[in-house]
């Protein structure tokens, strides 16, 4: 076996090292936040990006499915995007650089991260989640902006904000600290969109706090284009009777990483995560989490949904660690997978280490086609198999969304569903 050729930067390594040397220079930060970055960078090129013999990478072998890193765009977009949602306050993240912020909602504070870069303030938070953390430190290395937000304690938001994430091209890295005060309330759209038509690679990293008491529901909506390679990652710690909704919609890209990682720090904090994945074509889709329930009388449950077309394949990792001072603690996992097409495939890996006795922890999941009596009835009251079999579907996934109850939310993210459908059903 020769080594050397085993060890032999890939052609992504290459340009991401080629990249570093020729950006070290332009790169937003003191001294403090340069160090951090060399440290990430000269791990992740001594280590590699990760194999499947990496076993949180098993299922997606980054080296070998990243074929390359377009060169970074600077250019402006040209317009731009609408809100997902009517009266959002948007704060626009575009082609790498954070757009000036409209009026704020009251209670509402932000800053460009590129500032907390240069005044050294952010240096603490460019570190790896894990040693094999390959987007923590890709984005850590080039990272030039972002938005740091914080909402303040008893603020409750009658509208949404909208993390607008734009791109049209080349790569693009962000990061997005935001802190909830204690007993604040508010739904946050965490959106990516390439509205051009060039290739990109997308790194972005949201830290996410909630104080005591805090109430939020964090929105992902991946709509990125076919030959997209989007890596996102979502850092949470909950406070006390803190609770987090988190909804993820993968509806785009052709490889995508999101991870979440979730940290319960205070006694009756709950965590909810639903889950769509749409996967046609020959994308790869990672969907992987960990959570740790670290106190007492803490919850959780999670929800996947998945539709897989094509050659498409899907992954689905979750890990819920208990602690052995976390006693009372219910957490339940389930995901449910349509395959309809023999060539595409499903991974999923649950895992629970418990290492209390007193909690109640469940997971499960299934793999299967569309119940054919369902779609037997559809065909005998008159609808045609193709329109009877996006029904199924929709209903499948449609039944996530519906979960949020807004219903100018619902509607929109259903369209979203069923013009995807439209697209690959």
């Amino acid at each position: 076996m020769n080594i050397q050729a085993m060890n032999r930067p890939t052609a992504a390594e290459e340009s991401m090292i080629a990249a570093y040397s020729d950006q070290i220079g332009l790169l937003p930060g003191d001294g403090a936040v340069m160090a951090a970055r060399d440290r990430l960078f000269d791990d992740l090129k001594r280590r590699g990006l990760p194999t499947r013999r990496v076993e949180a990478w098993h299922y997606t072998d980054l080296k070998s499915l990243l074929r390359g890193v377009p060169v970074a765009d600077t250019a402006v977009l040209a317009n731009r995007v609408a809100p997902f949602i009517s009266g959002a306050s948007v704060f626009a993240f575009e082609q790498g650089v954070a757009a000036d912020v409209g009026p704020l909602p009251q209670g509402v504070s932000a800053q460009p991260y590129r500032q907390g870069l240069m005044d050294g303030a952010a240096a603490a938070g460019l570190a790896a989640y894990d040693g094999d953390d390959a987007i923590g430190k890709i984005n850590g290395s080039f990272v030039r902006d972002g938005f740091a937000i914080a909402v303040a304690e008893d603020t409750v938001l009658e509208a949404p904000l909208e993390l607008q994430i734009v791109h049209g091209a080349g790569a693009v890295h962000g990061r997005f600290p935001v802190i909830f005060g204690a007993h604040s309330q508010a739904v946050v759209f965490e959106r990516h969109l390439n509205v051009g038509t060039a290739a990109s690679l997308v790194t972005a990293v949201s830290d996410i706090t909630l104080a005591d008491g805090a109430e939020v529901t964090w929105i992902v909506l991946q709509t990125q284009g076919p030959e997209d390679s989007h890596l996102g990652q979502i850092k949470v710690d909950l406070g006390t009777d803190a609770k987090l909704r988190l909804f993820v919609i993968n509806a785009g890209g052709k490889l995508v990483r999101q991870e979440v990682h979730v940290r319960t720090s205070g006694e009756g904090a709950d965590f909810k995560l639903r889950g769509i994945n749409l996967l046609g074509a020959e994308t790869h889709t990672d969907l992987t989490m960990t959570l740790g329930h670290d106190v007492p009388n803490t919850t959780s449950t999670q929800i996947i949904r998945s539709v897989v077309f094509d050659r498409a394949r899907g992954v689905f990792q979750g890990q819920i660690r208990v602690a052995p001072d976390a006693q009372k603690t219910d957490a339940r996992m389930a995901c449910n997978t349509l395959l309809m097409s023999d060539e595409g495939e499903f991974s999923v890996k649950p895992e629970l280490e418990i290492f209390a006795d007193d909690v109640q922890c469940a997971h499960g999941a299934t793999v299967t086609d569309i119940d054919h009596n369902h779609l037997y009835y559809l065909m005998a009251r008159g609808i045609p198999e193709k329109p009877a079999r996006g029904l199924l579907i929709n209903a499948f996934v449609a039944e996530i969304a519906e979960e949020l109850e807004d219903e100018a939310t619902v509607e929109a993210l259903e369209g979203v569903i069923s013009e995807w459908l439209e697209h690959h059903g």
